[in-house]
């Protein structure tokens, strides 16, 4: 019989908590829907007792979901766990994950403790939440520079206590897949109680493994991988969603598991993800990226035109990608965009798409050529229209001579403002001008900027990344066909968030 794999997404803890990468309580909901249609078993919904805004997102999502289990991590805290507890009660199904480190370096340094007084912890620990929910999941951190008999030694004792899942995580990107594959191989064969628990794991990309590592674990016996949509995360980020779904669904061969995941939504949900983050995937990233299914190489054109198989393992159909067979332009029709829309994955309420529309006839007036992904970014327009801060009007003064000054009105909190200031140059000027509206002690970390279709009327994309004075990072994108005004929209968009943001002073922990 073919085993059941869990699929255990954690972009809204995980994900969420790297630098850059926020999101709202809106657009974590949207997200959880997302996943939650999709077909993910598990969705780690935050880290409830991190913030009161991160309790309240496990709470709301653990409302809404109709068939995923709703996770909540917990340090190996009596009153973390309770707090879990109470965010997931409203949940169908919830999981609490709560983790313990074990390796030397951690114990020695971070949690000054002997393994005795560990082991005893864990005891406890699983064992308290095993009276809040039977579905209950423990990791030990950094497992992989753990010795392996004293993790076998835990493990063992997670499970006595309750533990249902046993994740290994290799929190700080450090194995290869031989030796991860060792360790898990290892558990199931030394651990006397191994039987009685589903095996997890969850690697970080530090050394670019994370997905390849994830992979020769399931081989070794897990039977959950915990990963993230587009492989964001701490640092280097997570096995990638995506990756690790297509690598099973691609090759049977080697991995014969069912899983309940629609990768047909894949795509989607990528873009998804990018959007309530601000942060875009490169265009070479495997399954998502732009050039995944794009041949440029005379061999490939030929061979694909001979046989798609030659140069494709898998169907862009297959991650949710379509051919266009509508041609989008400033002639199209509300039922012909509202197909499109439908093509693309996105189904928007009446008056969502009355905006979308005259956003796209707009563009269709300045611009030749429509695109899918032009169409995409008009939706992502539309989710920032409610913003407390919005951009109205720009007009730049600028050359390589003279002043370079910009002329900027934006609406803050429904009232317009205007102002014009110069700068070194027009991008300065630009961003002189929305600090002089909208006063804010952030500094600008990042400015990038890529156009997202071919022809020199094509839009251009701007990522912007802030810095509070507290060290939190927001990211926000805008696109238009003019770069400033989309780099002014983008720098918004930024700023948005992180105002959003001003009333959470979030704890700093360390997770898996």
């Amino acid at each position: 019989m073919t085993e059941r794999l869990v699929i255990f997404d954690t972009t809204l803890r995980d994900g969420e908590q790297s630098p850059g990468f926020s999101m709202t309580l809106e657009e974590k909901l949207l997200v959880a829907e997302a996943l939650d249609q999709m077909g993910v078993d598990v969705i780690e919904a935050g880290f409830a007792m991190a913030s009161n805004g991160d309790f309240e997102s496990v709470k709301a999502i653990a409302q809404r979901a109709q068939n995923a289990v709703i996770c909540s991590l917990s340090r190996g805290k009596k009153a973390d766990i309770e707090r879990a507890a109470e965010a997931i009660k409203p949940a169908r199904r919830g999981r609490i994950h709560t983790f313990m480190s074990t390796s030397p370096i951690h114990l020695k340094y971070q949690f000054k403790m002997t393994n005795e007084q560990v082991l005893e912890l864990i005891k406890d620990t699983v064992s308290y939440a095993r009276g809040f929910t039977d579905d209950v999941e423990w990791s030990a951190m950094d497992a992989t520079r753990t010795p392996l008999d004293y993790l076998c030694q835990a493990v063992e004792t997670a499970i006595k206590a309750g533990a249902t899942t046993i994740n290994i995580p290799d929190t700080v990107g450090y194995t290869t897949p031989e030796e991860y594959f060792t360790i898990i191989r290892t558990l199931k064969e030394k651990v006397p109680n191994i039987d009685r628990a589903i095996i997890s794991t969850h690697c970080q990309n530090d050394l670019g493994l994370a997905t390849a590592n994830s992979l020769a674990a399931l081989r070794a016996g897990a039977r959950q991988i915990e990963c993230t949509v587009n492989g964001i995360g701490e640092r280097a980020g997570n096995t990638a969603l995506e990756e690790v779904v297509m690598s099973i669904a691609t090759r049977k061969d080697l991995y014969p598991f069912e899983m309940g995941i629609k990768t047909e939504d894949i795509t989607k949900l990528s873009r998804l993800v990018t959007s309530v983050t601000g942060v875009g995937v490169q265009p070479n990233k495997a399954i998502v990226g732009a050039n995944a299914f794009a041949h440029e190489s005379g061999i490939h054109q030929d061979g694909m035109l001979k046989h798609a198989g030659t140069y494709e393992i898998m169907t862009p159909e297959s991650v949710g990608l379509k051919k266009s067979n509508l041609v989008m332009g400033k002639h199209s029709g509300r039922h012909a965009f509202r197909a499109k829309l439908e093509e693309l994955g996105f189904t928007l309420g009446d008056n969502a798409f009355e905006d979308a529309f005259n956003r796209f006839k707009d563009l269709a007036d300045r611009k030749k050529d429509i695109y899918d992904e032009d169409i995409l970014t008009l939706v992502d327009a539309g989710a920032q229209a409610a913003a407390p801060i919005q951009f109205r009007r720009l007009r730049l003064v600028c050359g390589s001579v003279g002043e370079q000054r910009a002329d900027m009105v934006l609406s803050v909190d429904g009232q317009e403002r205007s102002t014009s200031e110069e700068g070194a140059g027009s991008v300065d000027a630009t961003f002189r001008a929305i600090r002089a509206i909208v006063p804010h002690a952030a500094t600008l970390k990042l400015y990038q900027v890529h156009a997202i279709t071919q022809g020199t009327d094509a839009q251009a994309e701007v990522t912007i990344r802030l810095e509070d004075a507290d060290g939190f990072l927001a990211s926000g994108h805008g696109a238009h066909t003019d770069t400033l005004t989309a780099s002014a929209m983008a720098y918004i968009n930024a700023l948005c968030r992180l105002r959003a943001r001003s009333s959470e002073q979030k704890l700093a922990y360390t997770a898996s």
